[in-house]
């Protein structure tokens, strides 16, 4: 059985085998997310280039129409025709990957993409706190490392580099649940208990593209925006944190960019967990149109976006992924059909529960997963 749901899920990136899905992206949107590209040169990992050059081949070929996050944003408001099937390109930090790998290629293949920039990252003032994590269990020569987190004494036994990698994403999540102040503490405790010297300045694996990048980029067709100055998870900061990360990203922004995009991204970008009506206010207040997610609940259309006044400031976004498969899977509508069959299915199965005779009752919520065909 799992030879043929391979063999299926390999047929569906088959371009011809995928084109009668063109009807369920009517009037929807695919916004993809990256973060970094992978650099043997500096030892940064991520996607791989020539994955990308693979994608938009793949977009090229199949003419899909690759357009800015603005025009998405227009046609979504109902200010321009929709366009089916569209997909936007949006990378997250800033990296200098981005500059220097990400960005050659979009602009070989004449196609447009959205950076959102932490400010204070560019301005050489920090760098980033996951990649400080990643530092100090890539570097430690300790073989365990007790740190306190939110109230728990963690003990990480540290073996291969593969297992580094994974106890590091640990500590990483575990950052994401604790107040913004927290956080900052228990990554000092954690460099200390490593004994890691954490440097001013980030290693070069971790350095950040420049204000001159981001200006030569913005010459030939990349855009930018906002997305704070440090990258706290939002929700986890104080009132006047979350203001003044929103607001002073954005001056900032403003004064090195010739025409920064009025569409915000917030960092780690999970509805409901990592940021609300606060931001959502500040954002208004600034005169944003709206802002993007990291939460993978479908493509974007003009129904959900014009459904609420907040509908704009949480638009998803569908990570690139590390296989052409699932990237297929994404643009095409294979997954958007594998949503809306999951629908049909958890609505038949809560009929049937609650037919005579049943007395227990089914809910009929949605599938949320994404994962297959």
């Amino acid at each position: 059985m799992s030879t043929v749901v391979d063999w299926l899920k390999d047929l569906l990136t088959v371009p011809w085998a995928t084109r009668p899905f063109a009807r369920v992206m009517r009037g929807r949107a695919t916004l993809l997310v990256l973060h970094r590209l992978a650099d043997p040169a500096r030892g940064v990992p991520g996607v791989d280039p020539r994955d990308l050059r693979r994608a938009l081949e793949f977009l090229r070929s199949e003419r899909y129409p690759v357009v800015s996050l603005e025009r998405v944003f227009r046609g979504l408001a109902g200010e321009a025709p929709p366009l089916d099937r569209a997909v936007a390109f949006t990378l997250d930090d800033g990296t200098l990957d981005q500059a220097t790998v990400a960005a050659p290629l979009f602009a070989e293949f004449d196609c447009p993409a959205t950076i959102f920039v932490m400010t204070g990252y560019l301005d050489g003032k920090l760098w980033c706190w996951w990649h400080r994590v990643e530092h100090v269990f890539q570097t430690t020569r300790r073989r365990e490392i007790s740190v306190w987190l939110g109230g728990v004494l963690l003990v990480y036994r540290l073996d291969d580099r593969r297992g580094r990698a994974r106890l590091a994403r640990d500590f990483m999540e575990r950052c994401k649940h604790v107040p913004e102040s927290e956080k900052l503490r228990a990554i000092e405790r954690l460099a200390a208990a490593a004994e890691v010297e954490l440097p001013e300045r980030p290693p070069a694996r971790y350095a950040p593209m420049s204000w001159d990048d981001v200006r030569a980029w913005e010459a030939r067709g990349i855009t930018f925006g906002a997305h704070t100055v440090t990258h706290p998870v939002l929700s986890r900061t104080d009132d006047a944190q979350s203001a003044r990360e929103i607001t002073e990203s954005w001056a900032r922004l403003r004064a090195e960019a010739r025409c920064p995009v009025p569409i915000f991204c917030y960092p780690n970008g999970h509805v409901g967990a990592d940021f609300g009506p606060r931001e959502t206010a500040t954002l208004r207040a600034l005169g944003f149109r709206g802002a993007v997610t990291n939460s993978p609940s479908g493509h974007a259309s003009a129904a959900d976006f014009q459904s609420s006044p907040d509908a704009p400031f949480a638009v998803p976004r569908i990570d690139f992924g590390q296989d052409h498969r699932s990237f297929i899977r994404s643009v095409s509508g294979v997954w958007r059909a594998r949503q809306l069959l999951g629908e049909r299915v958890d609505v038949s199965r809560a009929l049937a529960a609650a037919a005579p005779g049943e007395p227990r009752r089914a809910s009929a919520r949605p599938s949320s997963r994404l994962d297959g065909v």
